[in-house]
């Protein structure tokens, strides 16, 4: 990706715009009404009452202005899907969904999770957060990065400088202010068009009214109760999420209240099949072309359209899914009577929202229900975690306090405290209540750890959204987890517990002062500054990890920052982009612990880098954690600690999913031994000439868009810098691809060279009439509707779809916008000015009009690849090094009627910069073409996703991943841990799910008495001859046929000439054989050897490092 660092003259446009708010920021005292600052928008009561397909773009609008509704009065939303033959009223946690600005570069990657609605819809949302210690620090960051309209920050206490332990917007100049006042500006930092204001004195109910979720983080069971009371009755109801952090324990419960809907249960796209067949049978039997599975499951409604012949499923309504398969289902229907399927048709996945009854939190803490289950070796978990809270709660409304680490009494106390409850639980009480759990319980829980936090940070902020939006499935009701097996794996002596006064007290209440030095002096790698690398930035430095006298942490981007950043990449701000990422990341996370001790660079990690990330660099490490955001550069780490024997901590998000991997020499498999199966890509001949989905569409597009406007412009130049050696070059290739090159050079200089800006309308006008209208009567010329394969089937049958062409019309706008943006790129690559009418559309239309376009003849034996196993569509023929001769003429010819300084200015695609033309051409081109093969169109932003291959990304789930991997990361640096603590994690916060397991111990190999795994390296020292080490291998039973170094085999035992290099040292071999000279700072080389044992069986062994110093 290119940047630019011309942001200076750019700034108004590239900030984040601030939305327009009533009234300003209030901070201190009671803060006053909220009111008083925004116009609030309640929840919607609503009628479901549509069976139309559901969209995101719909939006759920106020009609009236008037009072009733503007406190919630019922109104009919249009759009929503799933109930066809009822009117159901069901009330939700909804802004009005006034269509706010978006700023789609600032929230581009959000925008991908959530679709425009949703956003919508966070925008008119005000949320409460009571309790601002690290947790509810957390929450507020991820909210206020959503972008939702307001925040209030309430808390009554005073900055510790306990809290520093956790809280990434508190410094030690801040002990003794007010919480909520303290954490206003570095989190009004993160987006200025969110109101953040503060209450500091005590909640009362009334105050509730004021916002659609409130959130509390430090609260009794008590006032807990009396709250979401009034939460739960009020109308419309206001969303209530209680939360807690105690030590390694956390809890969360929600109540959105009674008929809450949500919208959309999951967020993926709905699925989708092409119809190959339909059986005229009761029930109908559908079966779909194999070009890909299909997702329905049995339940499932759908709607069907485009069907040939049995035209009654055409008639849009929902039918349910039975009986579903791989590559067919069964349909609820009784078709005998229907007309026979012929061909065609989509079937369609019906999206139905869904109602649920919350019930109050007085009620749910007697009936809990099902918890939400994290991890499946603790099953048994959460209902003693269900009464260790309450008991907690009590402990604290009895004494004054929570219990003090390392206290024996106190835990005794808790533990007594719980066994009443649990005694008093009648059938639900427990046959174990775990004292050792208990104590560990009490000893922590007066400390809010950041990894917790971060943790359930993630959590809370996306339930926090869903109760705003109704996007996704919210939590139902109550989800508790712990993370014991981060402790210590030894005893840890009470005294370690005894706070030192400084900012790690609280986590050192937890793990004990003897962790805390270890984490203190860890030598830490971070690969990657982007989303991921900057929360573990922030954790990091919280934890106090490499911020002793030995520790170290160096992170490495070599990427820069970016507008789109902003929303998730928390700590960069707008004034920092341009700049390279991880120097902006050290640099901010020293602001949050001054003694983190943090190396910043711009290397990108790999082979060329090897240098700058020698051996001595990765022998030193204690650990490396990733935050990457590609495949090839996480396997290279991946093999370079698996060389070094180093942990790898591995994590990744995709929306609102999150995986951690965690890598532990000896104990794990490494991160490259399980691949996911490679992205199944469209045949070329599909995407070229038969697309049936929106996709085809743009993968063609961009590929047009980098041919015209880079590649070729790119090789003009190559020719134009050194014209001799560029058509020598050409000849002596002499295939297809080098014809191929010098067509487009000649094309480019001579038929389509642009002088003037009129000139490259002229250019825009002819390819539209070339791609979406004279290729299309050329395909349907040589493939007639009728046409039939050689097997006599039908050859337009699914997935194919017969094309249409395209007649230009200057009244159709789409036409015009292409125009627009293809000529405007087209006189850029020439360096032709842009005229100031250029960008409108009706002067645009009148120079279009005078272009002349010449009819259209179909062409004899054109040659259109079908088959989908072709990787190329130019044809070699025998001829080629005669047009390449005669091509080679004509562009000297070209070249001679060119100033000497001429060279033309390739357009690189920024999919970022919605200024710059490239997505509306590359839109442009995707939808005209999907109009060609009547596929369903997409907006600009759509197109920037699919084309631009943006990865969707939000807040929350980075969050919750980076403290999952905290969390591990105290196991890896106390040393001692056994596979079965770690925990690998797949989550979708969107359904929601967790899944937790043990790691994949690595594959044992045996030979005789000796054992191995990908994890060991054998080490020959003394530099031995190659005979040593043949020698040293069969005193093992190993017989050496084959030694390799890189790509060079230095020895083969079925070649008698390699016998004469046996005495020769294998560094000397090395040097001959290989051509390679060892680096100073290299100490030793390595050798794959293919060994058999003495039954000539293939043994495969380690590699072999042989030191030569």
């Amino acid at each position: 990706m290119v940047f630019c660092k011309f942001f200076s003259s750019l700034l108004h446009f590239m900030l984040p715009r601030k939305r327009p708010v009533e009234g300003e920021v209030v901070e201190g005292g009671t803060g006053g009404s909220l009111d008083q600052l925004l116009n609030k928008k309640h929840r919607i009561g609503c009628f479901i009452s549509s069976s139309e397909a559901p969209s995101d773009t719909q939006t759920a609008t106020n009609p009236s202005s008037n009072s009733e509704n503007a406190t919630g009065g019922e109104i009919e939303i249009d759009g929503i899907t799933g109930n066809t033959n009822s009117s159901l009223p069901v009330s939700m946690v909804l802004g009005n969904g006034n269509p706010s600005d978006i700023d789609e570069d600032l929230h581009s990657r959000q925008l991908a999770v959530y679709g425009r609605e949703t956003m919508r819809r966070l925008f008119a949302s005000n949320v409460l957060i009571s309790g601002m210690q690290g947790l509810g620090a957390e929450i507020a960051k991820n909210l206020v990065l959503a972008g939702v309209k307001s925040v209030t920050l309430h808390d009554e206490g005073t900055v510790e400088l306990w809290d520093l332990s956790s809280s990434f917007v508190f410094s030690e100049n801040d002990v003794g202010k007010n919480r909520a006042l303290t954490s206003v500006q570095k989190l009004q930092e993160l987006n200025n068009a969110v109101v953040i204001s503060t209450l500091t004195e005590p909640l009362t109910k009334e105050k509730l009214s004021d916002y659609q979720v409130v959130i509390f983080t430090d609260i009794s069971l008590e006032k807990a109760i009396e709250f979401d009371d009034f939460c739960h009755s009020h109308q419309p109801p206001i969303a209530f999420i209680k939360t807690e952090v105690r030590g390694l324990f956390g809890s969360v419960f929600c109540d959105f209240g009674p008929g809450f809907t949500v919208l959309d249960v999951d967020g993926e796209e709905p699925h989708t099949g092409i119809v190959a067949s339909i059986s005229n049978d009761n029930p109908a039997f559908v079966s779909c072309v194999d070009d890909e599975r299909i997702e329905f499951q049995d339940g499932d409604l759908v709607v069907f359209s485009e069907i040939k012949g049995m035209t009654e499923l055409n008639d849009g309504k929902a039918r349910k899914v039975i009986n579903s398969r791989p590559y067919s289902f069964s349909l609820e229907e009784d078709t005998t009577n229907f007309g026979t399927y012929i061909r065609g048709g989509i079937v369609t996945q019906v999206k139905q929202p869904k109602v649920l009854d919350f019930k109050p939190l007085k009620e749910a803490i007697k009936d809990p229900g099902e918890y939400l289950l994290t991890d499946f070796a603790k099953f048994d978990r959460p209902p003693l975690l269900h009464l260790a809270f309450q008991g907690l709660d009590k402990f604290v409304s009895v004494q004054g306090r929570l219990p003090q680490a390392g206290s024996e009494e106190d835990a005794q106390k808790l533990i007594s405290l719980v066994s009443e409850i649990n005694e008093s639980s009648g059938d639900d009480k427990l046959a174990d209540i775990n004292p050792k759990l208990l104590r560990h319980f009490s000893f922590g829980s007066r400390a809010v750890l950041n990894p917790m936090a971060a943790m359930f940070g993630g959590i809370v902020g996306q339930e926090a959204v869903k109760a705003c939006s109704g996007k996704f499935h919210p939590l139902f009701q109550f989800l508790y987890f712990d993370s014991i097996e981060s402790l210590p794996s030894e005893p840890v002596d009470a005294s370690d517990y005894r706070p030192l006064n400084s900012r790690y007290d609280a986590q050192i209440s937890v793990f004990g002062a003897t962790l805390q030095k270890k984490l203190e002096e860890a030598q830490v790698f971070v690969v990657g500054s982007g989303a991921l690398g900057c929360e573990f930035l922030k954790n990091l430095a919280l934890m106090g990890v490499s911020c002793g006298s030995q520790g170290k942490l160096t992170i490495t981007d070599d990427d820069v920052i970016e507008k789109s950043n902003l929303s998730r990449q928390f700590l960069f701000r707008d004034w920092n982009i341009g700049q390279a990422k991880s120097t902006v990341a050290a640099s901010s996370a020293l602001t949050i612990n001054p003694s983190f001790r943090i190396e910043a660079l711009q290397n990108r990690v790999g082979p060329e880098t090897e240098t700058v990330f020698n051996d001595t660099f990765w022998e030193n490490l204690t650990v490396v954690v990733n935050a990457l955001d590609n495949v090839t550069a996480r396997l290279y780490v991946d093999q370079r600690c698996l060389y070094f024997q180093k942990p790898l901590l591995e994590s990744g998000t995709l929306g609102a999913k999150c995986n951690t991997q965690m890598v532990i020499p000896h104990l794990t498999e490494n991160y490259g031994a399980s691949r996911d199966p490679p992205e199944k890509q469209a045949p070329m001949c599909t995407v070229h000439s038969f697309p049936h989905n929106i996709d085809h569409c743009l993968t063609w597009a961009r590929s047009e868009f980098e041919g015209l406007l880079e590649k070729t412009p790119a090789e003009v130049n190559a020719y134009l810098s050194n014209p001799s050696e560029y058509i020598s070059s050409m000849k002596s290739a002499g295939d297809a691809q080098a014809r191929n090159n010098l067509e487009r050079v000649l094309e480019c200089l001579d038929s389509d060279k642009c002088e003037s800006f009129q000139d490259s309308i002229t250019w825009a006008r002819l390819r539209f009439e070339d791609y979406f209208a004279n290729r299309v009567k050329q395909l349907i010329y040589t493939f007639p509707e009728e046409a039939a394969t050689s097997t006599g089937a039908p050859f337009w049958s699914a997935p194919k779809r017969f094309p249409t062409p395209l007649q230009f019309s200057v009244s159709d706008l789409s036409h015009i916008n292409f125009i627009m943006a293809a000529s405007i790129l087209r006189a850029e690559t020439f360096g032709i000015p842009i005229p100031d009418w250029a960008n409108n559309p009706s002067k645009l239309a009148e120079e279009v009009d005078k272009v002349m376009v010449p009819d259209f003849q179909p062409k004899q034996g054109v040659k259109i690849e079908t088959d989908e196993k072709a990787t190329n569509l130019s044809n070699a023929s025998i001829d080629d090094s005669a047009v390449i001769d005669e091509l080679a003429m004509k562009i000297e010819k070209c070249r001679s009627y060119l100033p000497q300084s001429f060279r033309m200015k390739p357009v690189q695609f920024e999919k970022d910069d919605d200024t710059n033309y490239h997505m509306d051409m590359i839109a442009g081109l995707a939808n005209m073409r999907a109009r060609n093969y009547s596929v369903p169109e997409v907006d600009k932003l759509k197109a920037k996703f699919i084309a631009g291959r943006i990865i969707p990304a939000i807040a929350t789930s980075t969050a919750m991943a980076t403290g999952l991997v905290c969390l591990e990361l105290y196991k890896v640096l106390d040393g001692s841990h056994k596979v079965e603590d770690y925990r690998n994690t797949f989550s979708n916060l969107a359904l929601p799910l967790f899944s937790m397991a043990e790691p994949v111990p690595p594959k044992v190999e045996k030979h005789r008495d000796m054992k191995w795994t990908v994890w060991d390296r054998w080490i020959v020292k003394e530099n031995p001859t190659l005979r040593q080490l043949l020698k040293w291998l069969a005193d093992k039973g190993l017989n050496a046929y084959s030694i390799s170094y890189g790509s060079s085999l230095l020895y083969n035992s079925m070649f008698p000439r390699h016998k004469d290099r046996l005495d020769k040292t294998m560094i000397e071999l090395a040097k001959d054989v290989a051509k390679s000279e060892q680096p100073s700072y290299r100490r030793h080389l390595d050798v794959v050897v293919a060994c058999e044992d003495d039954e000539d069986n293939d043994i495969d062994i380690p590699q072999i490092s042989i030191y030569f110093r």
